[in-house]
């Protein structure tokens, strides 16, 4: 994608990022399934030690192309909600015994209580206070008491780092690769930009380099805690527990429904 000289340090935009609508057939080949298996398992732990009772359902907010769901319905029920179409569309080929739902995680009503709520790193994409309170409050609407939900937000701001990474894997006679760059358009905001570079190569060999730019919150890890207790949850931040954390440096936030009667 063509960018002209001045657009370089223009205000980025929220516009959603290519990978969740044209491309995202190639989204498998960005993070294959497999290695979610690792951290689906540290969720399961939280959920399983937090959660009141022994759970049995999980709402996954933002669930992408279902990769974490493919390691947690062997234990959970799931139900799946995602803002693309494109990649529910994924997630149904590879989870098609799970419910599938579009909506907004800041938005969304179902009617319905669930043990466990999972909000991965979609979560990141609440690039304003008043859009993560909204998707938290979601959470909390939809967690019985005595259940727990998780928030897995990429960076906070004590955490976060400009810098840059590259990855990618082949599979069915395709290939991709991504370089990744971190950097905060104002260091006093909060915001931060993932410009990604995507050289895709289709099964006859032809390869084609695509720009795409993803918006993100980045608030403090006090702010977290703030909105967390602000809708009734009991905030609970842990460790994240991955052979990569050293380099990921994720903080995770859970929110503990009260029981009826119990004091947040």
């Amino acid at each position: 994608m063509k960018q002209r000289q001045k657009e370089t340090r223009a205000a980025p935009t929220a516009e959603q990022p290519r990978l969740y609508r044209d491309l995202a057939e190639w989204y498998p080949l960005l993070t294959p399934v497999e290695d979610y298996r690792e951290e689906a398992a540290f969720y399961l732990r939280q959920f399983t030690a937090h959660c009141r009772r022994a759970p049995a359902s999980l709402l996954d907010l933002g669930c992408g192309g279902g990769h974490n769901a493919a390691h947690l319905k062997a234990s959970l029920r799931c139900t799946l909600v995602d803002l693309s179409p494109a990649m529910l569309a994924l997630s149904r080929r590879l989870n098609p015994e799970c419910e599938h739902v579009e909506g907004d995680m800041r938005s969304l009503r179902l009617g319905r209580l669930f043990d466990c709520v999972l909000v991965h790193d979609a979560v990141s994409y609440m690039s304003s206070r008043t859009d993560l309170a909204a998707a938290v409050a979601t959470a909390f609407t939809h967690t019985a008491p005595g259940g727990v939900a998780m928030f897995l937000p990429d960076f906070v701001s004590e955490t976060f780092t400009p810098g840059a990474e590259c990855g990618g894997s082949d599979a069915a006679g395709r290939g991709l690769r991504y370089l990744e760059w971190r950097w905060t358009p104002d260091e006093k905001g909060e915001v931060y930009v993932t410009d990604m570079a995507y050289l895709l190569r289709d099964e006859r060999g032809i390869v084609e380099v695509v720009h795409d730019r993803h918006l993100m919150g980045l608030f403090p890890r006090g702010v977290w805690q703030a909105i967390i207790a602000a809708v009734g949850f009991t905030p609970l931040m842990v460790p994240f527990e991955h052979a990569s954390s050293d380099v990921a440096g994720h903080d995770v936030f859970l929110g503990l429904r009260p029981q009826p009667g119990e004091r947040t």
